[in-house]
């Protein structure tokens, strides 16, 4: 009966040390009944929000039918209609805070409802308050690992996507409220609140949206995080700021931290859950009816470069693999030799190719590395003539993967291909401009010193190119320029091809022999070997092994020496064939 102003610290010990006895000893009925009673309204107004901390814990230690628990459900609702709001957000938000492991979901999902009704009757620092709330809560389930198969989802084992489908509904009379503001004054900008709820959004594509699966899987109903990206990017829409995180903000935003570590580390959040929210929206059409459909495919891929090359620098296969399909949702939009040379004069598209590349030669997922050869081959596909040569270049003189060199190789016999074989002209597959080219590839990286088992996928490319050039290209002619260069081949890849040869060649036999003496001693030692093959140690053999890789190698030279024996073949009856024409 007492009023706010003659309470004492004794009286809130006194309460709450009833209050906690009440709910231990089962009376939550009674305590629940003291509540209710309006001569009580003063005290529980000032002091209930004491009892979060002892009624969380019991609702957990009860049964879900327990009517016990009902009637600490029933307090806790009293709890947020009577109590002084700010009192009872900071009690709220405390408890959230303080929980962990498996209790997290728990406490949030359980503490929601009551946290939403609080602020609703926050007068004073609402926007603050929401965007604590919702920052708080994001902390909380951040460390929680994402479910990602079938099977992980439908059990969600921590309630992390229960638990994102509560937030997105505990946010939404907030989003509500700019909504009808921005409504009734078009010039309103409540920059406070739109800015709590951009960052709640731009969290939630960080986690859980980045790393989780959001394909179609059968059998699940409404896919919990596909839900939850849809509302996300609802969200977005409705506040209207959707479309300028899509266009406008690509290049990051300034930073308003003074350690420049704690920026780096907001950046590089923010180039991730921009990275996600362009997934979204162009691999799974997520917000795509209300995009404007008035932008060329080039320029659509441009602004998603950064996206991409953000993804593709994640060894994590989830993150990964959303880079890959945005990259490739963007390049199937347009058409072949359609795409500007004078794109390789941004950073990005000279960056994400090798990015493509180390995923091709180090990713350990075979399929991740397919895929990646594929969407190489599509972005190659999509560039004009002096953009694939462009291209060529850059990946000739970067990959630093024999496979890789082989590969662009064989690409630019394609191109020379079309060039001979149409009408129209293509200057930079023929002429000076190949001649530039021929220069990179018909060359041996260190002369005879040469690694060649390691460099065979390049020397065979190049060896099978020259073999088309002498087939294709008449001396008199000359279209491509390879005869113009003839003196310059056989000096820099044709004799030095066959000094190697004949090096590795001695080396490996001599190395086949030494092997075949030591067998017998080897079995009565029971010795293991070890072996380096280029340049790297081979782990742990027996001598049989160890012999198979050695003919494994010899094989390769002997393919190697056939090839250029043909190619020299050739080149012998060709200037012969020309001489003939001449006398």
């Amino acid at each position: 009966i007492l009023e706010e102003a003659d309470f004492k610290g004794e009286d809130f010990n006194l309460f709450l040390v009833a209050g906690q006895k009440c709910l231990e000893d089962g009376y939550a009925a009674q305590l629940l009944e003291v509540i209710q009673n309006e001569k009580n309204k003063v005290i529980i107004k000032n002091m209930g929000w004491n009892l979060i901390s002892p009624l969380v814990r019991c609702i957990f230690l009860y049964e879900q039918e327990d009517d016990k628990r009902e009637h600490c459900l029933k307090i806790l609702d009293q709890l947020a209609q009577l109590c002084n709001p700010k009192e009872l957000f900071l009690g709220l938000l405390e408890q959230i805070e303080q929980t962990s492991g498996e209790q997290v979901c728990q406490t949030v999902l359980l503490l929601l409802q009551p946290l939403q009704t609080v602020l609703l009757k926050l007068q004073n620092k609402k926007a603050y308050s929401v965007g604590l709330s919702l920052a708080m809560i994001m902390n909380q389930l951040t460390p929680l690992p994402v479910p990602y198969t079938k099977q992980q989802i439908q059990e969600d084992k921590f309630g992390l996507c229960r638990c994102c489908s509560a937030v997105v509904d505990f946010a939404k009379p907030f989003v509500n409220e700019v909504v009808k503001n921005m409504e009734k004054l078009p010039e309103y900008n409540d920059t406070e609140l739109k800015e709590e709820l951009v960052k709640f959004c731009m969290k939630s594509l960080k986690y859980p949206l980045l790393t989780a699966q959001l394909e179609q899987l059968e059998g699940i109903e409404e896919h919990p995080f596909r839900h939850f990206a849809a509302e996300i990017i609802d969200i977005l829409w409705d506040i209207k700021e959707l479309m300028p995180l899509v266009f406008l903000h690509r290049n990051g935003k300034s930073s308003h931290w003074e350690n420049q570590e704690f920026a780096d580390i907001e950046q590089k959040n923010f180039a991730d859950s921009l990275a996600c929210l362009s997934y979204l929206m162009f691999v799974h059409h997520f917000g795509i009816d209300n995009f404007p459909m008035v932008f060329s495919p080039s320029y659509l891929l441009q602004c998603n470069m950064t996206h991409i090359e953000v993804l593709l620098k994640r060894t994590e296969e989830s993150v990964l693999s959303k880079g890959i399909d945005l990259f490739e949702s963007c390049l199937l939009r347009m058409e072949d030799n359609s795409l500007l040379h004078q794109y390789l004069e941004l950073r990005d598209f000279i960056n994400v190719p090798q990015d493509l590349v180390k995923v091709m030669t180090l990713c350990p997922i075979e399929h991740m590395r397919q895929k990646s050869l594929s969407i190489l081959q599509l972005f190659i596909d999509k560039f004009d003539a002096e953009g694939k040569y462009t291209l060529f270049k850059c990946l000739l003189k970067t990959s630093n993967h024999a496979g890789v060199e082989g590969y662009i190789i064989k690409n630019i016999k394609d191109q020379i291909h079309l060039s001979l074989t149409k009408e129209c002209d293509n200057i930079w597959f023929t002429g000076h401009h190949l001649i530039s080219l021929l220069d990179l590839v018909l060359s041996l990286p260190e002369g005879a010193e040469t690694d060649l088992l390691q460099n065979s996928d390049r020397i065979m490319a190049s060896l099978n190119l020259l073999r088309y050039l002498v087939i294709k290209d008449c001396e008199s002619d000359n279209q491509t320029g390879v005869w113009t260069m003839l003196a310059k081949i056989e000096q820099n890849f044709l004799k030095p091809l066959h000094v190697g040869l004949n090096m590795s060649k001695a080396h490996y036999e001599a190395e086949i022999k030494n092997k075949k003496e030591n067998r017998k001693e080897a079995r009565s030692s029971n010795t293991i070997c070890s072996l380096t093959v280029s340049g790297e140690k081979m782990p742990a053999m027996t001598t049989e092994m160890q012999l198979q890789v050695l003919h494994s190698a010899l094989f390769t030279f002997d393919l190697i020496e056939s090839v250029l024996a043909r190619v020299e073949e050739l080149i012998e009856m060709k200037v012969k064939a020309a001489m003939d024409e001449n006398s």
